[in-house]
């Protein structure tokens, strides 16, 4: 029996023994062990980077080493306690469990050449140039009248005088474009605030709005050209259909999430 005993022990310590060596601790912290693999798996990811540094498995273990003092530090203080720092661990949880959920959904997204079409048929892109008078995120009503009755002034001397517009600009716009005479270049709607593109949709080329209310002030708007579907950057507005096709997928995820939860809203405070 003690032949047997020991003949299994034997073999246990050969297998672990086996097990080292194919899987080697290349440094420990504190007697916690870092696994070649886990070295090896962290290298062939860095080297998937460009850097100034040149890439090595001495450099990344170096990186593991101190990736693991600074949890250590972080645990031992209660880092994961604090406000800010939860916050940001819920956020990372928030995106992993979307990411998760709707992964299969997402890779099923096809993005054609008609969808991009389609799309542009409502959002063309539209080269412009403004005049911004501003206000702050939450203006006094006396700063508001003052914006838009200036704006007014000029918007009326436009009317009689449209070829004023670079040199108004240049005068009045509170904007980094007011040395261009206002010019924005072509812009993809997705670029503008909503009002400042519905405000020009379907306008033709000099076309002048009036004033412009957005989150940054009191807009007047030129239009000076609109680029033709065969155009524009195939691969962005691709980008940007996908991105559209994406959120209708979210939306109707927590759709799906506000169905099996007690969700109440207190409309009174959104006044």
């Amino acid at each position: 029996m003690l032949r047997k005993t020991l003949a299994l022990t034997s073999v246990l310590l050969l297998s672990t023994a086996t097990l080292g060596a194919k899987d080697p601790i290349v440094a420990t912290v504190d007697g916690v062990g870092i696994k070649k693999s886990e070295l090896e798996k962290t290298y062939q990811e860095n080297l998937m980077f460009v850097s100034d540094k040149r890439v090595t498995r001495e450099k990344v273990l170096n990186d593991i080493i101190n990736r693991n003092l600074g949890i250590k530090r972080a645990k031992k203080g209660n880092l994961d306690k604090d406000p800010i720092v939860k916050q940001k661990m819920e956020d990372i949880m928030y995106h992993a469990q979307i990411s998760k959920d709707l992964e299969p959904r997402l890779k099923k997204i096809v993005v054609t050449d008609t969808d991009v079409d389609k799309y542009y048929k409502d959002h063309q892109e539209y080269r412009t140039a403004h005049i911004l008078f501003r206000v702050r995120t939450n203006p006094e009503k006396e700063e508001n009248e003052a914006a838009l009755n200036q704006a007014l002034k000029v918007y009326n001397t436009l009317k009689t005088k449209p070829d004023l517009f670079s040199e108004l600009a240049n005068k009045f716009s509170q904007s980094s474009t007011a040395p261009n005479g206002g010019d924005m270049g072509f812009q993809p709607a997705i670029r503008l605030a909503p009002e400042y593109f519905n405000a020009i949709k379907g306008k033709s080329d000099n076309f002048i709005t009036p004033p412009v209310k957005t989150q940054f002030g009191y807009h007047i708007i030129k239009v000076m050209a609109v680029k033709s579907v065969k155009s524009i950057n195939n691969a962005l507005y691709k980008k940007i259909v996908y991105d559209q096709k994406r959120d209708a997928i979210l939306d109707n995820y927590f759709r799906e999430l506000r169905a099996k939860s007690n969700v109440k809203i207190n409309e009174e405070y959104l006044k």
